[in-house]
C-alpha cells in the first residue's frame, strides 16, 4: 500500500456529515479507549499538556512545543486538521513522522480498525500517541479535535490543562452548554 492509498482509505473512514448529520458524531471514547489497550496504553507512557479551546488552541499548542524543545525537551506536538500534508498533524520537535510509519501504523492496525470501526479521529490520535511512545518523548502537546469530555484525545491524564478562549461551536454536535 502506497502513501497515498493509505490516507485515501484513512480519509474513507471519516464520518460523512453531508450524509448522516449529527448522527454520524460517536460521542464516547470505547472505541479510543479499547484501541489504546490494544496498542498497549501509549498514552500512559510520556507527560502530557492538553490544550482545548474554541479559537488558539494550535498556536499556544506550537508555542508550547517550541519553548518545551528550546529548554531541552524531546516534545511531542498532535494538533488537527493539517493544512497540506496529514503529517502535520504529528511531529516531534518539529518533524513529521514519515511516510513510511504511517503506512505502516495502519498496516499492523487495519484489521482492528476496520472490525472495531474505528473513526479517523480515533486513528490518528493513536497513531500520535503511539509514535510518542515509541520515540519517547520526555513531553506531549495534545491539541483537542472536537468537543471536549467526550474527544478521543482525552483518554492522556495530563500534567496540566490549557485552556483557551471559550465559545459556543460545533452545537449541532455537542448541544448549547
Amino acid at each position: 500500500m502506497t502513501y497515498q492509498e493509505t490516507l485515501d482509505w484513512m480519509f474513507a473512514q471519516l464520518p460523512m456529515y453531508q450524509e448522516r448529520g449529527t448522527a454520524a458524531y460517536n460521542g464516547k471514547l470505547d472505541g479510543i479507549k479499547a484501541f489504546s489497550k490494544h496498542l498497549g496504553e501509549p498514552q500512559t507512557k510520556f507527560k502530557s499538556i492538553h490544550v482545548a479551546g474554541t479559537n488558539g488552541k494550535g498556536s499556544s499548542s506550537h508555542m508550547l512545543a517550541s519553548i518545551l524543545q528550546e529548554a531541552g525537551y524531546k516534545v511531542g506536538l498532535y494538533t488537527s486538521p493539517h493544512l497540506k500534508d496529514f503529517r502535520e498533524r504529528i511531529k516531534i520537535n518539529g518533524k513529521v513522522l514519515s511516510k513510511q510509519q504511517v503506512i505502516g501504523f495502519i498496516q499492523a492496525n487495519r484489521s482492528y480498525i476496520e472490525t472495531n470501526k474505528l473513526s479517523f479521529f480515533e486513528m490518528t490520535v493513536a497513531m500520535a500517541f503511539d509514535h510518542f511512545a515509541e520515540e519517547q518523548v520526555a513531553i506531549a502537546i495534545i491539541e483537542v479535535g472536537l468537543g471536549g469530555r467526550l474527544d478521543s484525545t482525552n483518554i492522556i491524564r495530563p500534567e496540566v490543562c490549557l485552556i483557551t478562549n471559550i465559545g459556543l461551536d460545533h452545537t449541532d454536535m455537542l448541544g448549547d452548554t
